[in-house]
């Protein structure tokens, strides 16, 4: 069965793909009636499913009825893609985080299936079982290097 969310999350990206600048802004009371739905629905997917680690960038405008810009982040050459994904890295990361980073890669169509693949059992906790108490810094030093080889 389909939720609510999935559909206005699937609605948004239709929204956003029909803009030839990837960046759609929509009014969160509107969507909210348009799904009937609580506002606070919306918040959910914005937070949930348009995060940077997912490629998507969102402001919020206060006043006159309030505005959401969400943008898709979209790359012509690699290297703002890179910098964008080494700072949200950064220094520590759990394996939740890195999946979502490498997940949204694959979305963009950044990596490929396979390359999604490995990066996934790379930095999985059972790879990392014998470092418990540097896990995370780890992980976020071997997932930055593989990134970076593969898309240099």
């Amino acid at each position: 069965m389909i939720r609510i969310s999935d559909i206005i999350e699937e609605f948004i990206k239709e929204m956003i793909a029909e803009n030839e600048k990837d960046v759609t802004e929509i009014q969160r009371n509107e969507l909210a009636n348009h799904f009937s739905c609580a506002p606070s629905q919306i918040n959910y997917v914005l937070t949930t499913r348009f995060t940077t680690e997912k490629g998507y960038y969102i402001e919020s405008r206060r006043g006159g009825g309030g505005c959401i810009k969400i943008s898709k982040v979209e790359y012509v050459e690699n290297q703002p893609l890179a910098d964008v994904i080494l700072d949200k890295i950064g220094e520590s990361i759990t394996y939740d985080g890195g999946a979502k980073i490498i997940d949204a890669l694959r979305e963009s169509e950044v990596i490929s299936c396979r390359e999604m693949n490995i990066l996934k059992s790379v930095i999985n906790d059972r790879t990392l079982g014998l470092v418990n108490d540097y896990r995370n810094k780890i992980r976020a030093e071997i997932l930055k290097s593989s990134i970076m080889a593969i898309m240099l």
